[in-house]
């Protein structure tokens, strides 16, 4: 199901589902600037692009949402029309193979885009899914793409946008100790919200054990001991699905393990 909200919708109205105490929310500028987490706005910004000149360029932002824990936003196979940043909440790719085994390809948070892997071959490649209640921007991919020929620098910030999905790729390779694949797997977590404007610290991990060990390829018993293990040597505090990091040079090392192979 597919919900659609008024473009001018605020934080401030969101925040009634969303606890922002527990959920980072991007904000959402005002009518001339930006959301401050978009994915775009730097780049239309540094060419002289406001809010006002896209809806003159016919470039429609649509929010839409809420959508609750577990809704799709996009399944495996539909056409590939747009491409969606998170605005607030948290979401889970996935592949399920002929078995229904489902394979969790990546988490995505607020600021984030998701649906890029789909420009080719012209439908979504997985299901999109959303780990908690969450919120939407939704751009016209035909649109995007015919701003892209007015604005230097957009279709190289695509590309980008597509690389840093691949950042984490060699976390999951098989000789990296379940240790380094959790703990570079908070890193890389950390220094994304952080990037964000959000808390690099405090995170709360909106995904599942299972669904953790399923993208590291680690089963949720693991997981859950790597977490007390870190716990007990002082690197980290948990308290159910929120994680401190307390000791960020001591986690970056055994991250460090992952990162560099």
């Amino acid at each position: 199901m597919r919900h659609v909200a008024p473009a001018d919708v605020m934080p401030s109205k969101i925040q009634y589902i969303v606890d922002p105490r527990r959920n980072p929310i991007a904000d959402d500028g005002d009518e001339v600037r930006f959301c401050s987490t978009c994915a775009f706005s730097g780049i239309c910004i540094e060419a002289g692009y406001d809010k006002a000149t896209l809806r003159d360029l016919h470039v429609l932002v649509e929010h839409v949402g809420a959508f609750r824990a577990g809704e799709h936003v996009f399944r495996n196979h539909e056409p590939f029309k747009a491409i969606y940043a998170v605005r607030a909440g948290m979401v889970k790719t996935v592949s399920v193979d002929r078995d229904g085994n489902e394979q969790v390809l990546g988490f995505y948070i607020p600021g984030e885009v998701i649906g890029l892997d789909a420009i080719y071959p012209e439908h979504y490649p997985c299901d999109a899914v959303t780990l908690e209640t969450s919120y939407f921007c939704q751009f016209s991919f035909p649109a995007i793409s015919s701003l892209a020929t007015r604005v230097p620098g957009l279709q190289r910030q695509l590309f980008r946008l597509l690389s840093k999905e691949l950042g984490m790729t060699a976390l999951l390779a098989g000789d990296n100790t379940a240790e380094a694949r959790v703990a570079a797997f908070i890193v890389d977590l950390s220094e994304r919200f952080e990037s964000q404007g959000f808390s690099g610290t405090s995170l709360r991990l909106s995904m599942s054990r299972i669904d953790i060990g399923n993208y590291l390829r680690l089963a949720s018993e693991t997981v859950s001991r790597q977490f007390t293990r870190m716990r007990d040597l002082g690197l980290i505090r948990l308290d159910g699905r929120q994680l401190e990091i307390v000791d960020a040079a001591g986690l970056r090392e055994l991250a460090r393990n992952a990162r560099e192979r």
